[in-house]
């Protein structure tokens, strides 16, 4: 443990928590203390309990029973405005802003409602000093919907700074970051310990966890398995106390087959982002049936512009997209993409693949009520969409209390699970997957890693859009780098190395 942790006094300490769902015991009687100063992880396999313990925390849930001590005070929490008086800020796995307002008036609007009264030019100031001293490039005038996850989550981590945060936690913080982003986190998160914010670091993924946490509580089916030191701890004990005695096998590179003929090409494709400017600039691919093909870029450098093209969802100003000999300059949408095979799995799995208020049932044939299968003479047959959600439900191992309850209810590596579930069994000529393992434990993760393998023997093309460096190596039979909107590469497997495309991803230069 680092020399700035102060073991003599606790900052938080959990007794006894227990959290109860219907059919759902996501938290078991939890007790462990974490020190000031202490960068602490809580670590745990999806729907081990990790997120709920910690929206107790923060006034988002109750106990059922037990309790939280905040510096040796008993909590008693009844709502995120209440924590925030106690100092203690929650940065969510996917951050939300207001969309309509920039990043300065988000900002002020909760500073607001903590009781904090800031004018424009001191916040100005303010964000200026926060960018110098923590490594946060911030846009203040940028709208809310003009940024990417990862700039969202820079705004999240500046407020709390702003908000003079004495607890600090990150739920999942490096599910949408590069690997150039996660570096600049971990910094950020050092350095604010530093000056004594405890820091609670839930994650799945556990060389992250030995790398940044001081010590590490597992989490396992809601109660806690133990506290480790991260100096004394080795990934294989840490899996073995996350899944038990026999831990998940790691996914070795997979024999591909050759590929076939191509199935979707995008020649010099031009496309905008959100602010109107260029995110795509002159880019040229092709994909064949049967192929994975990687792509990775440092958040901001036209991947998701891009993904969004080649599903339709996003227009093409400049030349075309082709998909099995259809050719579209213009007027490809997402109806014609599900037409001619193309599935999508998105990267902001919250905001774009789902739709929240419908249950998981309902969410699972979303994109899929015009087809016969579920739809007579006008008439949705709920009978087989509850049928197809079970199965779904049991093949994917999604875990929910019912198909009835709210999509949203579920964790959010379920959710990733449901989503990345539907768009397989659509069984599409081509998929567009963008972080399809984002958020989810290394058994999961490589379930979903083995299935795209599997859809490539068959014959779909995959482009895998990925901040996972080891995933796109261990996957993709071809690797091109987005940097400035332009595609560097692709190189053959044999070409690529993670050192390689580090370099790439920072320089431009493959």
């Amino acid at each position: 443990m680092r020399d700035a942790v102060n073991t003599s006094r606790i900052a938080v300490e959990f007794i006894e928590v227990t959290k109860k769902y219907p059919g759902v015991v996501a938290n078991n009687r939890v007790s462990f203390k974490v020190y000031e100063g202490e960068i602490h992880g809580l670590l745990g396999e999806n729907g081990a309990g990790k997120t709920t313990l910690m929206k107790i925390l923060y006034g988002l849930e109750h106990p059922d029973e037990g309790y939280i001590k905040i510096y040796g005070r008993i909590a008693g929490h009844r709502s995120p405005r209440d924590a925030l008086r106690e100092g203690i800020v929650m940065v969510q796995q996917y951050p939300s802003l207001i969309d309509r307002l920039t990043v300065e008036e988000n900002i002020l609007l909760e500073l607001l409602g903590a009781g904090i009264k800031l004018g424009r030019e001191r916040l100005r100031e303010a964000l200026r000093r926060i960018g110098e001293e923590y490594g946060l490039k911030l846009r203040p005038r940028a709208y809310g919907w003009q940024l990417s996850m990862g700039e969202k989550q820079r705004v999240e981590l500046a407020k709390a700074i702003l908000l003079n945060a004495r607890i600090l936690i990150l739920d999942e913080p490096t599910t949408i970051l590069s690997p150039v982003e996660v570096e600049s986190l971990f910094r950020f998160v050092r350095r604010v310990s530093e000056k004594g914010v405890t820091v609670l670091f839930i994650t799945h993924r556990l060389r992250e966890a030995l790398e940044v946490c001081d010590r590490i509580t597992i989490l396992r089916r809601g109660v806690v398995v133990g506290t480790v030191e991260s100096s004394e701890a080795t990934p294989a004990r840490l899996v073995e106390m996350m899944f038990g005695s026999t831990p998940p096998q790691e996914l070795k590179a997979p024999s591909t087959g050759r590929p076939g003929g191509v199935v979707l090409k995008a020649h010099r494709i031009w496309v905008r982002g959100d602010q109107g400017a260029w995110a795509v600039r002159d880019v040229s691919l092709t994909l064949r049936s049967g192929e994975i093909m990687g792509i990775v870029g440092v958040s901001g450098n036209g991947q998701r512009e891009l993904a969004e093209a080649l599903a339709g969802l996003r227009r093409v100003e400049r030349g075309f997209i082709e998909v099995d000999g259809a050719r579209f300059s213009r007027g490809y949408n997402p109806r014609i993409a599900l037409n001619l095979g193309v599935s999508y799995i998105p990267e902001d799995r919250i905001g774009v693949g789902i739709a929240r208020g419908l249950s998981v049932a309902e969410n699972t044939v979303l994109r899929d009520l015009w087809w016969n299968k579920f739809v007579r003479r006008g008439i949705i047959s709920w009978g087989r969409v509850r049928e197809h959600a079970s199965r779904i439900i049991s093949s994917y191992g999604v875990k929910a209390p019912g198909l009835d309850v709210p999509v949203e209810s579920l964790s959010g590596g379920n959710i990733q699970r449901l989503i990345v579930a539907r768009e397989i069994e659509r069984n599409p000529r081509i998929l567009v997957a963008h972080n399809p393992t984002s958020g989810l434990d290394v058994s999961a993760a490589n379930k979903i890693r083995r299935m795209l393998v599997e859809m490539s023997l068959k014959g779909t093309g995959i482009i895998l859009f990925s901040d996972d460096l080891d995933e796109v190596l261990s996957l993709s039979s071809r690797v091109a780098v987005m940097y400035a909107g332009r595609l560097l590469g692709p190189l053959e497997r044999g070409e690529i190395n993670s050192r390689r495309l580090g370099y790439a991803m920072a320089s431009g230069v493959l």
